[in-house]
């Protein structure tokens, strides 16, 4: 019953998710599965980012975050392949497993799980952008947002 309650809260409240993002705390397990795939993802600083897709053109940027998170705003050269729908969708977009992909989410947490995923399909030259979205925004990139 009090899931329901506070599935309603939500429903009713439109800033509970501006509050709840600001102030979210993982979960123990979440970061524990995190902190376990993180041992086999190699993670990249945004200058780190910044440099690989400024020399060469055929590093790809994925954006892995939600579809709303994606529409209030993502790097302009990125592409959106949201957690969801990435194992099932990433082999048509991206075929040639050998490419340079950098991933990046919120804060860096997702796209730990998305990298690491990822190698274990096949993909060789994976790696997650440390801070995600919120360390691109400080480091002034190039940003678009969904109208």
């Amino acid at each position: 019953m009090g899931n329901r309650a506070s599935l309603s809260k939500q429903n009713d409240d439109p800033n509970y998710l501006i509050r709840h993002d600001r102030f979210m705390e993982h979960s123990k397990g979440f970061l524990a599965v995190v902190e376990a795939a993180r041992n086999s993802v190699n993670e990249i600083t945004t200058e780190q980012a910044h440099e690989r897709l400024a020399n060469n053109s055929n590093t790809i940027l994925i954006d892995v975050r939600e579809d709303s998170e994606w529409e209030n705003g993502h790097v302009k050269q990125a592409i959106h392949l949201s957690k969801g729908i990435l194992e099932r969708d990433i082999e048509s977009v991206i075929p040639e497993k050998n490419l340079e992909i950098i991933m990046y989410c919120g804060g860096g947490y997702r796209s730990i799980l998305t990298a690491e995923i990822s190698q274990r399909m096949g993909y060789t030259n994976v790696h997650s952008l440390i801070g995600g979205y919120k360390a691109i925004k400080a480091a002034n990139w190039k940003l678009e947002v969904k109208l």
